[in-house]
């Protein structure tokens, strides 16, 4: 599989970051996901899921912190578009992220079932992007966790792809 995913420099683009202008924030949090192409996706593919997640938070927040995950997506699909977090663009299952903990807590907040852009902390982040082409639908609905997402999948990845995207501070 080939994924891509608008950079610069690299990096993941500003729109997508904390670095983005105000009015796609909402409490200070970016919410406009970023675009997805995907080619050379397996003949066998029954459908697609995919989880952006920031390894670099664990010595920040004890976790790895979950961005964005999405399940169920038909492999027909090549273009996941700008803004499909929210605009339901293309049709998948939408999953929890890390606002929606007990940690943080923010699970009847409309940003905590779908994309939270990254907002490093510290310094410069790597997020992880991986997208996993599937031997079948997962049952999954939406408000489905992250390690739900993972024993679905176990055995069932034909393939999976992984793209770095940092960001800086």
């Amino acid at each position: 599989m080939d994924i891509t995913v608008p950079t610069k420099n690299g990096n993941l683009l500003d729109k997508y970051t904390k670095h983005t202008d105000n009015k796609y924030k909402e409490n200070g949090r970016p919410f406009i996901s970023f675009p997805i192409n995907i080619n050379n996706i397996p003949a066998d593919t029954k459908s697609l899921a995919f989880a952006l997640t920031d390894l670099d938070s664990i010595p920040v927040c004890g976790f790895e912190w979950i961005h964005w995950i999405g399940a169920n997506i038909d492999p027909r699909i090549k273009q996941i578009p700008e803004n499909a977090a929210k605009e339901n663009s293309v049709e998948f299952n939408h999953g929890y992220n890390s606002l929606a903990g007990s940690l943080i807590d923010m699970k009847s907040d409309a940003m905590s079932l779908g994309y939270v852009g990254p907002t490093p902390p510290n310094k410069k982040h790597n997020y992880t992007f991986t997208v996993y082409a599937l031997d079948k639908k997962l049952e999954l609905t939406d408000g489905f966790w992250y390690n739900e997402m993972i024993h679905k999948m176990d055995g069932h990845i034909i393939e999976k792809e992984i793209l770095n995207l940092p960001v800086k501070n």
